[in-house]
């Protein structure tokens, strides 16, 4: 079964990715935890995303469509990137989701993928 794991970053963590003395850990660890998810043979996709900043979010009120530059949601911690690992179920989706890198504020959330629609 795929499981999504779904890393929601700080506005501290965010920078961390960028400054010149923290980028070189930060992206370590997750290239440490990338490679254990390969050689598990768990990994199935994912992919980081760029600062909340970035985003730009469309909602619709009836017909009329709304467009608003950045982030959505006003929320402490905002989705930094994601995982997808194949495995056999929750509790060892859970056990890829405990071993993700720790960093104050980062919180991982695991929820099952949808099939394919046939």
């Amino acid at each position: 079964m795929k499981y999504a794991l779904l890393c929601y970053e700080t506005a501290d963590n965010f920078a961390a990715r960028t400054d010149a003395k923290r980028k070189d850990a930060f992206w370590a660890d997750l290239g440490h935890y990338m490679k254990a998810l390969t050689d598990a043979g768990v990994m199935a996709g994912g992919a980081g995303l760029q600062p909340p900043e970035t985003a730009t979010t469309l909602r619709y009120r009836g017909e009329e469509r709304l467009v608003q530059d950045g982030p959505y949601p006003e929320t402490k911690e905002q989705l930094g990137g994601f995982f997808i690992v194949e495995v056999s179920d929750l509790d060892a989706a859970m056990e890829w989701a405990a071993r993700f890198p720790r960093l104050p504020g980062r919180v991982i959330e695991v929820r099952p993928v949808l099939p394919p629609l046939e």
